[in-house]
């Protein structure tokens, strides 16, 4: 059985597969599902649902949607997992514990899908990544995290271990995600960046109001530096509306792979199954 939980449990085949597989979904080609997936979202998700619900649907999967709520029962989710699989062919799941996706799929009745927990985001960073590099010379990059420790910090951090690209959190001391290489000098950390990326601060507001991403600061990158902030994000707190306005931002555009590859994890976790 196949899941995705976190990007450390995958190889690069497992990853090399998936790109194929969006290339292919955007291509029109991908492969056609059949069955149901059982989809937990609050109601406050937008784009990871938005994609996961309508690439499932496009793919030829229909969603059957749960409030995330519904897992923390007392019920075993050992017995969530198995009485789910008589209706439904995979779980995709939000849920602020990753032991609450970890004990679904110890089951082993049906494969699932982490589409965020408080700890890792791994989806969102596949999908950022295929935009950025559609598949190719992956490992070269050189990525620059500007932000404290979180779940997209962490969720980059398991990227960075699977493909060997360079990633460098930039952040006050203290706010580091555990085991990843960080400075506190931002401009030096732009020296060299191809991309740049950020996340809400959180309770660190304060503290990283120093390190709000401006125009300014991505003109200390080369040329060709891409910006990709992790949406929500707010103009006037960890970036600035001039840097959103600056050719280096691809937001937008980038996230509009969250479709091909949400599809593409359906379908590479489904074979496996």
């Amino acid at each position: 059985m196949r899941h995705l939980l976190r990007l450390d449990d995958w190889t690069t085949d497992d990853t090399d597969a998936v790109f194929a597989l969006a290339r292919a979904y955007e291509q029109g080609t991908g492969p056609v599902l059949d069955g149901a997936a059982a989809v937990f979202f609050p109601p406050t998700s937008l784009r990871t649902r938005a994609s996961f619900e309508r690439g499932a649907a496009l793919a030829g999967l229909q969603p059957i949607v749960f409030p995330p709520e519904s897992l923390d029962k007392d019920e075993a989710h050992d017995d969530v997992a198995r009485y789910l699989a008589d209706f439904v062919d995979v779980l995709v799941v939000r849920h602020r514990d990753l032991s609450v996706l970890e004990a679904l799929a110890a089951a082993d009745a049906v494969p699932v899908v982490n589409a965020m927990t408080s700890v890792n985001h791994p989806c969102e960073v596949l999908a950022d990544l295929w935009a950025l590099t559609r598949g190719r010379d992956v490992g070269s990059l050189r990525v620059r995290f500007v932000g404290a420790d979180g779940n997209i910090a962490r969720a980059w951090a398991e990227a960075a271990r699977l493909f060997g690209f360079d990633l460098l959190q930039c952040c006050p001391e203290g706010l580091g995600a555990p085991d990843v290489a960080w400075t506190e000098d931002l401009a030096g950390a732009m020296a060299d960046a191809d991309v740049v990326v950020t996340d809400g601060p959180g309770r660190h507001a304060a503290a990283l109001e120093p390190y709000r991403v401006t125009a300014d600061v991505l003109a200390l990158a080369p040329d060709g530096v891409r910006f990709a902030p992790c949406p929500p994000f707010v103009r006037g707190r960890e970036v600035s509306a001039d840097a959103i306005a600056s050719p280096a931002f691809v937001g937008h555009g980038a996230k509009r792979a969250l479709l091909p590859v949400q599809q593409a994890v359906l379908a590479h976790c489904l074979a496996g199954a």
